[in-house]
Protein backbone atom coordinates (compact mmCIF):
# COMPACT_ATOMS: atom_id res chain seq x y z
CA UNK A 1 0.00 0.00 0.00
CA UNK A 2 1.42 3.60 -0.92
CA UNK A 3 1.71 5.27 2.86
CA UNK A 4 0.89 9.12 1.41
CA UNK A 5 -2.60 9.53 0.91
CA UNK A 6 -2.43 12.59 -1.26
CA UNK A 7 -0.89 15.39 -2.09
CA UNK A 8 -0.94 19.35 -0.91
CA UNK A 9 1.16 21.52 -2.48
CA UNK A 10 3.10 18.82 -3.12
CA UNK A 11 3.55 17.86 0.57
CA UNK A 12 2.57 14.21 0.64
CA UNK A 13 -0.39 13.52 3.36
CA UNK A 14 0.67 10.12 4.63
CA UNK A 15 -2.11 7.65 5.96
CA UNK A 16 -0.84 7.15 9.58
CA UNK A 17 -1.07 10.46 10.36
CA UNK A 18 -4.76 11.01 8.90
CA UNK A 19 -5.81 8.00 10.68
CA UNK A 20 -4.05 8.96 13.99
CA UNK A 21 -5.68 12.26 13.45
CA UNK A 22 -8.85 10.43 12.72
CA UNK A 23 -8.87 8.35 15.88
CA UNK A 24 -8.15 11.57 18.26
CA UNK A 25 -10.66 13.67 16.56
CA UNK A 26 -13.26 11.02 17.37
CA UNK A 27 -11.62 10.17 20.84
CA UNK A 28 -12.07 14.12 21.51
CA UNK A 29 -15.93 13.90 20.26
CA UNK A 30 -16.77 10.80 22.64
CA UNK A 31 -15.19 12.23 25.71
CA UNK A 32 -16.93 15.57 25.13
CA UNK A 33 -20.05 14.09 24.97
CA UNK A 34 -19.13 12.23 28.61
CA UNK A 35 -18.16 15.55 30.18
CA UNK A 36 -21.57 17.15 28.92
CA UNK A 37 -23.37 14.02 30.10
CA UNK A 38 -22.42 14.26 34.16
CA UNK A 39 -22.61 17.92 33.17
CA UNK A 40 -18.96 18.85 33.83
CA UNK A 41 -17.01 22.21 32.31
CA UNK A 42 -16.59 21.07 28.72
CA UNK A 43 -14.16 23.93 28.08
CA UNK A 44 -12.03 22.94 30.76
CA UNK A 45 -11.75 19.64 29.10
CA UNK A 46 -11.11 21.31 25.72
CA UNK A 47 -8.67 23.65 26.83
CA UNK A 48 -7.17 20.35 28.91
CA UNK A 49 -7.21 18.34 25.15
CA UNK A 50 -4.54 21.13 24.34
CA UNK A 51 -2.24 20.68 26.56
CA UNK A 52 -2.81 16.58 26.29
CA UNK A 53 -2.30 16.21 22.60
CA UNK A 54 1.11 17.59 21.96
CA UNK A 55 2.07 16.30 24.76
CA UNK A 56 1.33 12.93 24.17
CA UNK A 57 2.68 13.26 20.25
CA UNK A 58 6.54 14.71 21.93
CA UNK A 59 6.10 12.05 24.33
CA UNK A 60 5.27 9.32 21.77
CA UNK A 61 8.45 11.07 20.16
CA UNK A 62 10.87 11.28 22.94
CA UNK A 63 10.41 7.82 24.10
CA UNK A 64 11.27 6.48 20.41
CA UNK A 65 14.05 8.42 19.91
CA UNK A 66 15.14 7.05 23.74
CA UNK A 67 14.68 3.60 22.60
CA UNK A 68 16.68 4.60 19.61
CA UNK A 69 19.41 6.59 20.80
CA UNK A 70 22.60 5.12 19.30
CA UNK A 71 21.58 6.46 16.06
CA UNK A 72 19.42 9.41 17.01
CA UNK A 73 22.55 11.25 18.81
CA UNK A 74 24.66 11.30 15.46
CA UNK A 75 21.09 12.22 13.74
CA UNK A 76 20.20 15.28 16.46
CA UNK A 77 18.36 16.96 13.21
CA UNK A 78 16.10 14.15 13.23
CA UNK A 79 14.63 13.85 16.54
CA UNK A 80 11.69 15.73 16.36
CA UNK A 81 11.00 15.14 12.26
CA UNK A 82 8.31 12.67 13.03
CA UNK A 83 7.65 12.57 9.25
CA UNK A 84 10.12 10.09 9.63
CA UNK A 85 8.43 7.60 11.12
CA UNK A 86 8.73 6.61 14.90
CA UNK A 87 6.04 7.47 17.59
CA UNK A 88 5.97 5.14 20.66
CA UNK A 89 2.44 4.76 22.23
CA UNK A 90 3.13 4.09 25.57
CA UNK A 91 5.31 7.54 25.62
CA UNK A 92 2.40 9.17 24.04
CA UNK A 93 -0.17 7.79 26.94
CA UNK A 94 2.69 8.81 29.57
CA UNK A 95 3.12 12.60 27.57
CA UNK A 96 -0.88 12.74 27.62
CA UNK A 97 -1.69 11.86 31.01
CA UNK A 98 1.25 13.68 32.68
CA UNK A 99 -0.72 16.89 31.04
CA UNK A 100 -3.59 15.69 32.41
CA UNK A 101 -2.76 15.72 36.06
CA UNK A 102 -0.53 18.78 36.11
CA UNK A 103 -3.88 20.46 34.50
CA UNK A 104 -6.42 18.84 36.58
CA UNK A 105 -4.23 20.17 39.49
CA UNK A 106 -4.37 23.64 38.74
CA UNK A 107 -8.53 23.14 38.09
CA UNK A 108 -8.58 21.75 41.73
CA UNK A 109 -11.33 19.12 40.07
CA UNK A 110 -10.70 15.47 40.47
CA UNK A 111 -7.77 13.90 38.44
CA UNK A 112 -9.34 10.23 38.02
CA UNK A 113 -12.47 11.33 37.35
CA UNK A 114 -11.29 12.98 33.94
CA UNK A 115 -8.90 9.90 33.63
CA UNK A 116 -11.92 7.58 33.52
CA UNK A 117 -14.01 9.81 31.34
CA UNK A 118 -10.35 10.06 28.85
CA UNK A 119 -9.64 6.33 29.20
CA UNK A 120 -11.78 5.27 26.21
CA UNK A 121 -11.66 7.53 23.91
CA UNK A 122 -7.74 6.96 24.50
CA UNK A 123 -8.13 3.02 23.64
CA UNK A 124 -10.67 3.57 20.59
CA UNK A 125 -7.59 6.21 19.48
CA UNK A 126 -5.11 3.42 19.35
CA UNK A 127 -7.59 0.92 17.48
CA UNK A 128 -8.08 3.76 14.68
CA UNK A 129 -4.22 4.65 14.98
CA UNK A 130 -2.96 1.34 14.83
CA UNK A 131 -4.20 1.10 11.04
CA UNK A 132 -1.23 3.51 10.08
CA UNK A 133 1.29 0.64 10.57
CA UNK A 134 -0.48 -1.30 7.75
CA UNK A 135 -0.12 1.49 5.14
CA UNK A 136 3.38 2.27 6.80
CA UNK A 137 4.35 -1.81 6.41
CA UNK A 138 6.07 -1.41 9.98
CA UNK A 139 4.39 -3.32 13.58
CA UNK A 140 3.98 -6.84 12.00
CA UNK A 141 4.79 -10.26 13.26
CA UNK A 142 6.97 -13.46 12.09
CA UNK A 143 5.78 -15.24 9.10
CA UNK A 144 2.99 -17.50 9.72
CA UNK A 145 0.89 -19.64 7.31
CA UNK A 146 -2.52 -18.86 9.16
CA UNK A 147 -5.58 -17.73 6.74
CA UNK A 148 -5.17 -14.02 8.73
CA UNK A 149 -1.78 -13.67 7.56
CA UNK A 150 -1.41 -10.74 5.16
CA UNK A 151 1.60 -9.93 3.00
CA UNK A 152 4.05 -7.68 3.97
CA UNK A 153 7.64 -7.05 3.99
CA UNK A 154 8.07 -9.86 1.30
CA UNK A 155 5.89 -12.89 3.31
CA UNK A 156 3.27 -13.68 5.01
CA UNK A 157 3.29 -12.34 8.31
CA UNK A 158 1.48 -12.12 11.44
CA UNK A 159 -0.51 -8.91 11.38
CA UNK A 160 0.12 -7.42 14.99
CA UNK A 161 -1.11 -4.36 14.00
CA UNK A 162 -4.55 -5.68 13.66
CA UNK A 163 -4.21 -8.01 16.37
CA UNK A 164 -3.87 -4.81 18.54
CA UNK A 165 -6.63 -3.29 16.66
CA UNK A 166 -9.21 -5.84 17.27
CA UNK A 167 -7.86 -6.30 20.69
CA UNK A 168 -8.14 -2.69 21.38
CA UNK A 169 -12.09 -2.59 20.46
CA UNK A 170 -12.54 -5.42 22.64
CA UNK A 171 -11.18 -2.65 25.82
CA UNK A 172 -13.23 0.02 24.06
CA UNK A 173 -16.54 -2.42 24.49
CA UNK A 174 -15.50 -2.95 28.01
CA UNK A 175 -14.83 0.14 29.50
CA UNK A 176 -17.87 1.31 28.00
CA UNK A 177 -20.05 -1.68 29.37
CA UNK A 178 -18.01 -0.83 33.04
CA UNK A 179 -18.79 2.62 32.60
CA UNK A 180 -22.54 2.53 33.20
CA UNK A 181 -21.62 0.29 36.32
CA UNK A 182 -18.87 2.33 37.41
CA UNK A 183 -18.73 2.64 41.17
CA UNK A 184 -15.65 4.32 41.88
CA UNK A 185 -13.31 7.01 40.26
CA UNK A 186 -10.01 5.30 38.88
CA UNK A 187 -12.40 1.94 37.92
CA UNK A 188 -12.28 2.76 33.92
CA UNK A 189 -8.42 3.96 34.15
CA UNK A 190 -6.95 1.14 36.24
CA UNK A 191 -8.97 -1.34 33.47
CA UNK A 192 -7.99 0.40 30.99
CA UNK A 193 -4.13 0.44 31.67
CA UNK A 194 -4.53 -3.48 32.75
CA UNK A 195 -6.59 -5.01 29.59
CA UNK A 196 -4.65 -2.47 26.86
CA UNK A 197 -1.33 -3.81 28.59
CA UNK A 198 -2.74 -7.75 28.72
CA UNK A 199 -3.01 -7.67 24.49
CA UNK A 200 0.25 -5.39 24.00
CA UNK A 201 2.48 -7.23 26.33
CA UNK A 202 1.43 -11.01 24.24
CA UNK A 203 1.37 -9.68 20.69
CA UNK A 204 4.06 -8.12 21.42
CA UNK A 205 5.82 -11.20 20.99
CA UNK A 206 4.73 -11.97 17.63
CA UNK A 207 6.75 -8.79 16.26
CA UNK A 208 9.99 -8.68 14.64
CA UNK A 209 10.46 -4.87 14.46
CA UNK A 210 10.05 -4.57 19.06
CA UNK A 211 12.09 -1.35 20.26
CA UNK A 212 14.51 -3.45 22.82
CA UNK A 213 15.69 -2.45 26.01
CA UNK A 214 19.20 -4.73 25.59
CA UNK A 215 17.78 -8.31 25.19
CA UNK A 216 14.26 -7.62 26.17
CA UNK A 217 10.80 -6.32 24.38
CA UNK A 218 10.81 -2.64 25.87
CA UNK A 219 6.79 -2.79 25.29
CA UNK A 220 6.36 -5.51 27.18
CA UNK A 221 8.45 -4.05 30.42
CA UNK A 222 6.20 -1.15 30.24
CA UNK A 223 3.25 -3.42 30.06
CA UNK A 224 3.65 -5.38 32.57
CA UNK A 225 4.91 -2.03 35.00
CA UNK A 226 1.25 -0.60 33.33
CA UNK A 227 -0.18 -4.07 34.37
CA UNK A 228 1.02 -3.78 38.07
CA UNK A 229 0.21 0.17 37.92
CA UNK A 230 -3.52 -0.80 37.44
CA UNK A 231 -4.25 -3.76 39.80
CA UNK A 232 -2.89 -0.85 42.61
CA UNK A 233 -5.07 2.12 41.09
CA UNK A 234 -7.79 -0.53 41.31
CA UNK A 235 -7.25 -1.47 44.85
CA UNK A 236 -6.21 2.05 46.15
CA UNK A 237 -9.26 3.54 44.74
CA UNK A 238 -11.89 1.04 45.29
CA UNK A 239 -11.06 1.48 48.73
CA UNK A 240 -14.49 3.52 50.84
CA UNK A 241 -12.70 7.10 52.29
CA UNK A 242 -11.91 6.88 55.69
CA UNK A 243 -15.18 8.07 58.13
CA UNK A 244 -12.99 9.99 60.24
CA UNK A 245 -11.43 12.23 57.40
CA UNK A 246 -14.35 15.10 56.98
CA UNK A 247 -12.44 15.67 53.68
CA UNK A 248 -12.06 12.19 52.16
CA UNK A 249 -13.53 12.23 48.39
CA UNK A 250 -14.01 9.36 46.25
Amino acid sequence: MDPVAFHVFGLGIRWYGLLITTGMVLGILLALREVRRQGENSDWFLDMVLFAVPAGLLGSRLLFVAFNWPYYSTNLASVLNIREGGLAIHGGVFGGVLAGYLYTRYRKVNFWQWADIAAPSLILAQAIGRWGNYFNEEAYGYPTTGPWAMFIAGEYRHPTFLYESVWNIGVFVLLLWTFRRKKFHGQITALYAIGYSVGRFWIEALRVDSLMVGPLRAAQIVSLLLIGAGIAIYYYQSRPPAMSDPKAVD
